[in-house]
């Protein structure tokens, strides 16, 4: 267990880190910032120790749950395909061809571990790509690819693991077996978080006819039920990740979070977003935390074996060079697969650009899930025996984490200013349209109400005339608002950049005004005219479109 204290410490790393972000700009990724925080706290003497099987209990399963109820649908039933060929297929090709180049590289060291340590490499960090990729505009296919890549490459990449380090202790190993093992580890965790969402689902149902909406009962069972879904995978040997990811996509198809009240939804959203970035932030701090004495370590180990630091680093380089190759091999080999389908189907084809491919490679980072992978070797004093050379694995897969993430926050933001503008994505067009669909059904139903006969007899003209000066102020609301997105829409389409110009100026003013309105609210609160209760509820009003002004501003593209 973590002391208390500790936590504490974590927890003002965390807002440590969001502080500095905002003083360099964005400058510098934000995991790489929280990453050199835990060194610095580990070199002042603060221990704190990662256990692998708490580890994938405490953080997978809520972050992947939350990944995955960001991906949409629809983008992932489109390009399923890739993501899935991503995730099993590029991971046991990975898994095969580094674990031969690694045994060419070091031939003392058997094949079983250089497959262990090929497959601890081979999945990609979600909580790493989605944190480099935040706050950068990305075409939107590419968000998703990687996005879907990341929810199931840390299953198979597991597996894959599992089964090396299985035949590295007992030296017996069937192609066979495994693969068999691997479809009932997969779809077996899947199968099981499915039936657990489905069956909480129509609980659920039960409870909203019943009354029970209050939104501390509805966001406790939301956060309880992936580490549900782990736990019984688990237990019964299958995929506790795909069982949370499984699980997640369920809730969504079932329509469960749309079935509870406005208050819920709004405070899950907030309570959600705190448990990701909280989350995210005490991920990166403890791998900061872990790698000094992996240095150290790697550095003693070195020694021993008679190997200079430089021998060490040029290994660590190459297998990191590696990886990159063959992750840049199955993108390709992903395209052609698209094109080959694409031909066979006789639909259109359009070739990526050489930097999108780039910097699909380069977000394959390494990440937390791959340190606490190799950590879970078996050590000294074990059950079940030391591993061969267990220093060396985890010296060489903490080199590559460091590697590939300094990498990434260095060169995906190089290859995003230089990817070809798209120009408006498919996102924000359909935003636009449903947005304008919503205000004309507005319009037509007070025009509707405007005419419709009163319903009782003793209705006074008084009244009536009172329903049509509140109908004509709503209608004359929402048509200015309609008028506004036609013109912004047309006007992007004529002269994108200064519609873009134009929105930005707005969404600043609108800004500025809420700011003034803040100003105003508490010298009113300060003068007495109004009670703090007051403040409150009317703050509240504030936060919420400015929540929605930001979220504007945050798709606005930043290069122009």
């Amino acid at each position: 267990m973590i002391p208390a204290d500790h936590i504490l410490f974590l927890l003002v790393l965390a807002a440590a880190s969001s502080l500095l972000i905002r003083l360099v700009k964005n400058a510098i990724p934000l995991p790489l910032i929280q990453i050199v925080l835990g060194i610095g706290a580990a070199l002042l003497g603060v221990k704190i120790g990662l256990r692998p099987d708490l580890f994938m209990l405490v953080f997978l399963p809520p972050l992947l749950f939350a990944d995955a109820f960001r991906m949409p649908l629809r983008e992932f039933h489109e390009l399923r395909g890739t993501i899935f060929f991503l995730a099993f297929g590029l991971v046991v090709f990975s898994t095969v061809c580094c674990g031969y180049a690694i045994h060419w590289l070091i031939p003392t060291l058997d094949l079983p571990c250089c497959f262990a340590l090929a497959a601890a490499l081979s999945p990609t960090d979600t909580v790493a790509v989605s944190s480099l990729m935040a706050g950068r505009h990305v075409p939107e296919r590419m968000i998703h690819v990687l996005s879907g890549e990341a929810l199931f490459n840390d299953a198979s990449g597991l597996v894959c693991f599992r089964f090396a380090t299985a035949a590295a202790l007992t030296g017996e190993f069937s192609y066979r077996q495994a693969f068999d093992a691997f479809l009932l580890v997969a779809f077996g965790g899947m199968a099981i978080g499915a039936l657990i969402a489905y069956v909480s689902a129509r609980l659920n149902r039960v409870l909203l006819r019943r009354g029970f909406d209050d939104p501390p009962l509805q966001i406790t069972l939301m956060i309880l039920l992936p580490f549900v879904t782990y736990i019984v995978a688990e237990a019964v040997h299958c995929s506790g990740i795909l069982a949370s990811v499984a699980a997640c996509m369920v809730i969504k198809m079932m329509g469960m979070i749309e079935e509870t009240n406005t208050a819920t939804r709004l405070q899950a959203t907030t309570v959600w977003g705190m448990v990701n970035y909280i989350f995210n932030a005490l991920i990166f701090l403890l791998l900061g935390l872990q790698l000094p004495a992996l240095v150290q370590g790697g550095m003693a180990m070195a020694h021993e074996r008679q190997v200079s630091l430089l021998q060490l680093v040029a290994l660590v380089g190459a297998v990191y060079l590696i990886m990159t190759t063959l992750r840049f091999i199955g993108i390709w080999l992903s395209i052609l697969r698209r094109w080959c389908v694409a031909r066979w189907t006789q639909k259109p084809f359009a070739w990526p650009g050489f930097l999108s491919s780039l910097l699909l490679t380069f977000a394959g980072v390494r990440g937390a899930v791959t340190l606490a992978a190799v950590l879970s070797l078996p050590a000294v004093g074990s059950e079940l025996g030391a591993f061969p050379s267990r220093d060396l694995l985890i010296t060489v897969a903490a080199g590559v984490i460091v590697i590939s993430l300094v990498g990434a926050g260095l060169l995906m933001p190089l290859c995003i200013r230089f990817l070809p503008d798209p120009g408006m994505d498919r996102y924000a067009s359909e935003e636009i349209m449903a947005r304008q669909r919503l205000l004309r059904t507005a319009i037509s139903l007070l025009h509707d109400e405007r005419f419709q006969t009163p319903d009782t007899a003793d209705s006074s003209v008084q009244d009536r005339e009172l329903k049509h000066d509140v109908i004509d102020r709503l209608s004359q609301s929402y048509e200015n608002r309609l008028s506004q997105i036609d013109e912004s829409h047309h006007s992007t389409l004529m002269n994108r950049q200064l519609a873009l110009r134009r929105e930005r100026l707005e969404l600043a003013t609108r800004l500025l005004v809420l700011r003034a309105q803040r100003q105003t609210l508490h010298d009113l609160f300060v003068e007495r005219g109004i009670n703090d209760q007051t403040e409150w509820e009317l703050q509240q009003e504030l936060d919420f479109e400015e929540q929605l002004l930001r979220s504007r501003v945050q798709r606005l593209p930043k290069d122009i």
